[in-house]
């Protein structure tokens, strides 16, 4: 005797019901022990205690802060203007303004940064051919005054 669909429909879905009725207190109670397991052994948990280990707390390594240019050791930006990262921006954070040296060679005048457009995404860091900028660790950006966030990296306009 062959069963009809509707019927085969009904058994499936009565299966289906009692499978997660099983399933579901098992994941209930699996959360509910680690959750318990934190209570009872607080020094296992994992959460940052912000405000309070502030002068304690070191981000990660991989954490992309803002951006800053590298400089040499004798000061000097290893930025030489090619503005790479400027087209890798996806959303236009980066101006490089150039400026013309004596000798007529295009050097880095101003190297503007709009934090507040800026999403971290490091595709400028990524795209820079001489390893001239980088994602700095700084993680506190809240201020009230926006023209905070619209700076110019590098000081020392024009040199090369």
């Amino acid at each position: 005797m062959k069963q009809n669909k509707s019927s085969s429909t009904f058994i499936n879905y009565w299966s289906q019901y009692a499978k997660r009725c099983i399933t579901g207190p098992i994941s209930l109670l699996k959360g509910l022990s680690v959750t318990l397991g934190y209570f009872f052994n607080p020094k296992s948990v994992v959460t940052e205690q912000y405000p309070e280990n502030k002068k304690t707390l070191k981000m990660h390594d991989r954490y992309r802060g803002r951006l800053e240019l590298i400089e040499d050791k004798e000061g000097e930006n290893l930025c030489t203007a090619c503005k790479l990262c400027e087209k890798a921006c996806p959303n236009a954070s980066i101006n490089i303004l150039t400026t013309k040296n004596i000798a007529g060679k295009m050097v880095l005048g101003r190297y503007l940064y709009h934090l507040a457009s800026c999403t971290q995404c490091a595709l400028c860091v990524e795209a820079c051919p001489f390893g001239a900028i980088q994602m700095n660790p700084e993680f506190e950006f809240s201020h009230q005054n926006k023209d905070v966030f619209e700076m110019v990296l590098n000081q020392k306009e024009g040199r090369f």
